[in-house]
């Protein structure tokens, strides 16, 4: 298991495999670096760098609950490039990872070679953080994997028609992990307090600002067809700040794209064969 320490000595695990240009996968705000499994059989020609933020998957828990936070998961990112001698890569972003990208284009551009965003803008459209503080730092209802597969089915079958059971009987795995008495969190529950504690301390920040300094860079946007984070709206405002911007749209797809569909393989295959 590899791991490297971040500031105030925090373990965090990392995976890096492949040789070639590097990409650095960035995960979901809740997720790990198994976010990306059913993505990484297409990019054997890469040198693929994943990381589990502080509190999440393998890597350790934070003291301070408040470091979970995108400015700190930043500098993780760019710890990590350090410690393995890594100049410059293409970031990989799936949601939370997306919003990283964004802050990295601006405190540190000569580290990025561009980005790809699974799913995320400037804004979020309204009713998607609702849903997420529905289910952040609360551990599921399920007593195992089976009975996971059968409620995410069921669940998110609206946003994302037709997917199999047995693809969400491994995102269950992915997500959560077996404990005595059910299915547990396999990150920090303190999670949903620092996100709540970052809400209270005033204004949103305006995160157009970023997308303008990560719109200067080669930049692809995943779009999920049912998205509740990314609607059609934000994602044309950011095509207008962004003319030469890439925007996929993923059909039968909500928040996120598995990155395995047709749909998201051409956005991401176009983008490093030219890019990366």
């Amino acid at each position: 298991m590899a791991r490297f320490d971040a500031a105030g000595g925090l373990g965090l695990h990392y995976t890096d495999a492949g040789s070639g240009p590097a990409i650095l996968c960035l995960a979901g705000l809740t997720r790990n670096s198994g976010d990306f499994r059913f993505v990484l059989p297409f990019l054997t020609d890469y040198r693929v760098i994943r990381m589990d933020y502080r509190g999440r998957g393998q890597s350790d828990w934070a003291d301070d609950a408040s470091t979970y936070s995108v400015a700190q998961e930043a500098a993780d990112a760019i710890a990590l490039l350090d410690h393995l001698g890594v100049a410059r890569a293409t970031i990989l972003g799936t949601s939370r990872g997306g919003l990283i990208a964004m802050l990295l284009a601006a405190t540190h551009p000569q580290r990025l070679g561009g980005a790809i965003l699974n799913d995320i803008g400037p804004e979020i459209a309204p009713g998607g953080l609702d849903r997420i503080m529905d289910y952040v730092g609360l551990r599921p209802e399920f007593a195992d994997f089976e009975a996971a597969a059968d409620g995410l089915k069921t669940a998110m079958e609206p946003r994302f028609p037709g997917v199999a059971r047995d693809r969400w009987r491994i995102h269950a795995e992915l997500i959560w992990s077996e404990a005595e008495d059910g299915l547990d969190l396999r990150y920090d529950p303190r999670l949903r307090d620092a996100l709540i504690g970052q809400a209270g301390a005033g204004p949103a920040p305006d995160l157009w600002s970023l997308w303008d300094a990560l719109a200067l860079m080669p930049v692809t946007v995943l779009h999920g067809e049912n998205s509740d984070l990314l609607n059609a709206d934000i994602l044309a405002r950011m095509q207008a700040r962004a003319p030469q911007m890439r925007a996929v749209t993923v059909p039968d797809r909500g928040h996120v794209p598995f990155l395995d569909e047709a749909a998201s393989l051409g956005g991401i295959t176009a983008h490093l064969t030219e890019f990366a």
